[in-house]
Order: C-alpha cells, then structure tokens, then sequence
C-alpha cells in the first residue's frame, strides 16, 4: 500500500508508457514489489490464523489465494501492455469502457479511504500502549487498583492531538514530494517484526504459559476457513501499484512479470505466514486483532516495532490522502469544473475542506471501531474487486479484441469468469460478516 501511494502520486497524470524512459529492472521490480505488499496488514495475520481455525486450514487458504493473487497480477502486467496506460484506473477504463472504469475510481476511493480508517487504528493501538506503558508497574503488572488515567493520556486525545498537530500539517500541501522515501519504513518495520515475533516465541521464559493457550484444531465452519481471506487480501494489496510498477521496466516481457509477481508473492507469503504462524503459537485463541496489542507495554523491543509502524503510517497517510483527494477530485468534477477549481484560490480552499473532511470522518470511524479486524474486513472486500474482479473483466474484454487461438482463448475466458466470481463471494462475503459484527457490537 506504501508503495502504491508514492507511485500513484508521480503517475496519476503521466501520459502513456511510450512517453517516459522506464528502466526499472526485474530485481528492482520484485523489490519494489515487496514494498507495496508489506506493512501494516502483517499485524492482523496471527488473528486471521486463529480466526480461520487453525495453522493448516490458515495456509492452505494462503495457498490458494496466491493462486489467484498471481493470476492478478500477470493479467494487469498483460492488460496495460496493450492499453498502453499506467495507472490502475487507466487501464481499466481503457480495456473495459467508461463505466467499468467510473466504478474502478469509486472502488479506489472507497479503498483507500478504508486504508486511512485502518492506518488511523493502527496508530490508536500503538498510542494506547505506549500511554499505560507510562503508569507505574504495577499497572502493568495487573496487581492493585490501577491509578486513574488522566484525560491527556487517553489515547482518544492523543490520536486527535496527533492528527491535527501532525497528519493535517503534513497533509495540506498540494504536493508532498519529501517523504516520497519514508515508504521504506513500512517495510523495515513488517521484517523487524516478523523477526521480533519468532525470536521472542522461542526465547520465551514462561514455557508453563504455552499449554495455558487454546489452540483451535478443527473449522468450525466454511464462514471461519474464509474469513482469512480479507486478511490476505489487505496484505498482499499490490495490485493497483503493479501496473505503475511494470510501466517502469525496461523489459515489459510478459514472462518475465510473471517472475517478478511469483517471486514478489512467494517472498510475502513466506513473512506473512512466519508472522502469522508465530504470533499464533505464542498467544493462541487469546490473540489480539492487532499483534502488537498482544505483548506487553513495557518491552522495550516491541515498543521499537510500535514506534516503526507509527511513524511509517504517520508520513504515509498524507500520501494516501493525497492521492485519494486526487482521485476524487477527478472523479467528481467534469473538465470544465475541474478547469475552475484547480485556479487560486478556489483549488487552495478545496484542498484544505477535502483534507479537513477526509481527516476528520477517518478519525471518528478509527475511534469507534473496536479495532483494526473489522476495517480490514471491509477492506479485504473493497481488494477483491483489485485482485480478482477487475483483472478478471479485463480478460474477458481483451478477449474479445486480442488474437488468440480459439482453444486458448476459450481457457482464459473460463479463468476470467472465475475469477470475477471468486471475487464477488470475497466480496460479499467479508463485507457483509465485517458490517454484521460491527452492528453486533454496536
């Protein structure tokens, strides 16, 4: 998602492929590829573990996703190839038609306004720890009557202080070019976690505490087996960066964007499932939505993991809220409206109202929701139209205009049909248990 952002920025507005000068190599590529698909998704893999009914059932569903995941992406890679375009939303509007593209813009929206919701819980997780972190021991130890907590320690105050002493300041600019190179962090912290994870299950002192935990041995039902999926689906979300990531390789081979994408996948597969398998063996049944809620105030190396993943989504959410603004100004406005409001100072004034907006709405849902399982619900079902229905919908229209072999053409258009309907039941079905469990709780 990191990725996405920064790339999307630079290519929201560029002309077509032949225009630029791409010299992005296949290793750089597969790198870049990571980037996008590694961040704050991997704190909820060793929920999605318990959630999905155990180890086995959690990655073989992983590998049956993959599956689909890389079918995604070498369509994508194959779809702006004879688009010519190079941006997500391009391609689609291009291979698939005006309308299909108008609800591409929708969906990307929807999406990454979701993404905000999540980054915003993420960091109200890593706050609330960090604030009780901060009494004395034996609040932390659970002895004795806890002190009272002082209003400007509650985390509430402290996510909203941060938001307008720090997220609107760095989000109003019209262009944020600085932290253009702060989406390492996103990375660095997934792999100092995912090593955190394993080292502290194996160098854990309390092993009495290990048969204390409540593994689950069976799937209770289909339901549980598939709600790993949003899961995945949020943390392998990469696909609407591929198609700017392969606009900028030199060597646009097909065969060799299916490397890049097995590789770029079989490398997320195996830190997510590390993370997931790991973080599940430690704390079992009891595991928190978010991983890092799980351990301790007080350790000094994970509160190294909290302040990682804060600062990484604090210099990413601009970018993710820019690009959103963006887009939803391109949607929204004609191009004579457009023509308007990009002039001083009305473009000053919209920008500052959608930014205000934007922040806003996204801290009161981040607020309320009981935590980070129920936005990554929705936006697993918002990433399936990504990873599933919009490659499999610009298969089937390229289908139609591509020579191909009669025998070929009739199995890609099997595939694409699957596709699309796999990614309709992920869709309703994550959406509507992520909706269900929040009116549930509300």
């Amino acid at each position: 998602m990191e990725e996405l952002a920064r790339e999307s920025i630079g290519l929201l507005d560029k002309p077509p492929l032949e225009s630029g000068s791409p010299n992005l190599s296949s290793v750089g590529a597969v790198f870049i590829m990571l980037k996008s698909s590694l961040g704050a998704g991997l704190l909820n893999f060793p929920w999605a573990f318990n959630k999905a009914g155990g180890i086995t059932t959690a990655v073989l569903v992983e590998l049956g996703s993959l599956i689909f995941l890389i079918s995604g992406l070498v369509i994508l890679g194959y779809a702006s190839s004879i688009s010519t375009q190079s941006t997500y939303q391009g391609v689609v509007r291009e291979i698939c038609g005006s309308a299909i593209g108008k609800l591409c813009e929708i969906c990307f929206i929807l999406n990454l306004f979701m993404i905000s919701v999540a980054f915003l819980r993420v960091v109200g997780d890593q706050l609330e720890k960090i604030c009780d972190s901060l009494y004395p021991n034996v609040t932390l130890s659970g002895e004795g009557p806890s002190p009272p907590q002082h209003w400007y320690m509650d985390y509430r105050f402290t996510l909203t202080a941060l938001c307008v002493l720090v997220i609107f300041p760095l989000s109003v600019p019209k262009e944020i070019a600085f932290q253009k190179y702060t989406s390492i962090l996103g990375t660095l912290a997934a792999c100092y976690l995912t090593l955190v994870i394993i080292i502290k299950y194996y160098l854990r002192t309390d092993r009495v505490t290990m048969h204390e935990h409540h593994y689950s041995t069976r799937v209770s039902s289909l339901a549980s087996m598939f709600s790993v999926i949003p899961t995945i689906c949020f943390g392998f979300q990469c696909h609407e960066a591929c198609i700017a990531i392969y606009s900028s390789m030199h060597n646009k081979k097909l065969s060799l964007w299916i490397m890049v994408s097995g590789l770029s996948m079989l490398f997320c597969l195996l830190i997510y499932s590390l993370t997931g398998l790991y973080g599940y063996l430690t704390f079992g049944a009891d595991v928190a939505a978010d991983i890092l809620m799980s351990y301790p105030g007080n350790d000094v190396v994970i509160t190294i993991a909290r302040l990682l993943f804060g600062i990484s989504i604090i210099t990413i959410y601009p970018i993710v809220l820019l690009l959103g603004r963006s887009v939803l100004q391109d949607a929204c406005w004609n191009d004579k409206c457009r023509s308007v409001m990009l002039m001083e100072p009305y473009e000053r004034w919209t920008r500052i109202m959608l930014t205000i907006t934007w922040i806003i709405v996204t801290l009161v849902i981040a607020l309320f929701v009981p935590d980070i399982s129920e936005v990554i619900g929705i936006i697993g079902g918002i990433s399936a139209f990504f990873i599933f229905i919009f490659p499999g919908l610009c298969l089937l229209c390229a289908m139609e205009t591509e020579p191909i072999e009669p025998r070929k053409k009739s199995c890609l258009i099997a595939w694409g049909v699957i596709s699309i309907f796999c990614g309709a039941f992920v869709f309703g079905q994550s959406t509507t248990i992520a909706v269900m469990e929040l009116v549930y709780r509300f």
